[in-house]
């Protein structure tokens, strides 16, 4: 439980904390979008948070470095690093801020910086962003706020239990459309993969991967005659690969943000958030795009038949950017060359 540092007034009920999520720095579409974080969790952004915000023209060379920004980013905030973000229905005690409810079109969007007060002492205390495209969300600034009472002592990831405890997160929603959390996923999986290759094209297997990841892998890297390096799934409940890839896609547990351990013989591994590697790892394999022709004797049609997309797969670009500019291999030449001409041409396939 958070509350206000100046008086002490309890501002949030009992929240355990979790990893943050991916999409945490999502923006999506021009709808209302569902709240970030699960009722009862709370979760901590590392870097920092909310204005004032610097342009990348304004910030030395040097400075971002130290920060752990090594590519342009179209601004920096110098707010406070370690926000608590929370559900918008687990805060209590606070009012809004008048002349600090700015927005975009349908609701707040935190440009003007904390626009929540405590409602015994007036102090500003938090954020709440609920605009069209921002997923919904109060964020608490850690200097105004404080843990009234201490987490649980903090338990290691049970991997056995994953998924048994975890749900995993279909692609598409209904409508047709592609789910904005596997996007903003897949975007950060991009970026680690792209840095894994080297520069070398990178194959996946058929099916799901190769409708979300495959596509971008083949417009982004070079065609080269070199051989070409393996990804796959690897993690709790999968057989292990023989031989064993390049480069594993493994889970991060979504209540420690622990990236699962590959095996042996895999030279790098890319982190998928769980919800979506458990669909990916564990659901039936299913081709979300549609197929002609007749069907198998013996073989049933599905009913209700799986959700199908009403477009190609298209990674998260600002997410896919945003963790490019914060990986050391981003400075290589022909990784800057690829982080430049996304950031440059942002709708350009596959995006």
């Amino acid at each position: 439980m958070f509350g206000c540092t100046r008086c002490g007034a309890e501002l949030t009920v009992p929240v355990s904390r979790v990893a943050l999520p991916d999409h945490a720095r999502q923006t999506y579409s021009h709808e209302l979008l569902p709240a970030l974080m699960e009722s009862g969790t709370y979760a901590v952004e590392p870097e920092p948070f909310g204005p004032p915000w610097r342009q990348w023209s304004e910030v030395a060379a040097q400075e971002s470095s130290a920060r752990g920004v090594l590519a342009p980013v179209p601004a920096l905030s110098f707010g406070s690093p370690g926000a608590i973000v929370v559900a918008p229905g687990d805060v209590r005690g606070t009012v809004l801020i008048p002349g600090r409810c700015e927005g975009y079109c349908l609701g707040l969007d935190g440009s003007s910086g904390p626009n929540l007060a405590c409602a015994r002492c007036g102090r500003p205390v938090a954020t709440r962003v609920d605009d069209c495209t921002l997923w919904q969300a109060v964020w608490l600034d850690p200097d105004a706020v404080h843990p009234l009472t201490a987490d649980a002592p903090a338990l290691p990831a049970d991997w056995a239990a994953l998924g048994r405890e975890y749900e995993a997160v279909p692609p598409v929603e209904q409508g047709g459309w592609w789910d904005p959390r596997w996007e903003a996923a897949l975007g950060s999986a991009l970026a680690h993969l792209l840095a894994a290759a080297v520069g070398t094209p990178v194959s996946v297997p058929d099916g799901l991967l190769a409708e979300t990841l495959g596509r971008a892998l083949d417009l982004l890297l070079p065609h080269k005659r070199a051989p070409r390096k393996t990804a796959a799934l690897a993690g709790p409940g999968l057989p292990a690969l023989d031989p064993a890839p390049d480069i594993a896609l493994v889970p991060r547990h979504p209540r420690t943000g622990e990236v699962w351990q590959a095996p042996p013989g895999v030279a790098h591994t890319v982190p998928v958030p769980a919800g979506v590697w458990l669909h990916l790892a564990l659901e039936p394999a299913q081709s979300p795009t549609p197929t002609s022709g007749r069907l198998p004797d013996g073989v049933e049609r599905d009913d209700p038949l799986p959700l199908r997309p009403r477009s190609l797969f298209r990674p998260d670009p600002r997410i896919l950017l945003h963790t490019l500019a914060r990986l050391p291999a981003v400075r290589e030449p022909w990784l800057r060359a690829i982080h430049d001409r996304v950031d440059k041409y942002p709708y350009r396939r596959p995006f």
